[in-house]
């Protein structure tokens, strides 16, 4: 692992037989991953691929994808 700043990391991952990546302990650590998390994947055709939390990404996204009864779509 490439250590750039104490809040940011270069890390590469393989990926495995059933397409599966291991999130790195430095990346658990400094995302505060937990097992049975949900994470958003997002990706663009030319910038890749990127790993949100889904309460990050809701509370980013400003309540836009939340129903009127206000859950999680």
């Amino acid at each position: 692992m490439k250590d750039i700043k104490e809040d940011r990391f270069i890390v590469s991952v393989k990926v495995g037989p059933k397409f599966q990546i291991t999130i790195p302990a430095a990346a658990r650590k400094l995302f505060d991953i937990q097992e049975g998390d949900t994470l958003m994947v997002m990706g663009d055709k030319e910038k890749g691929i990127a790993l949100v939390k889904d309460d990050v990404f809701y509370q980013l996204m400003g309540g836009m994808l939340k129903n009127d009864d206000g859950n999680k779509n």
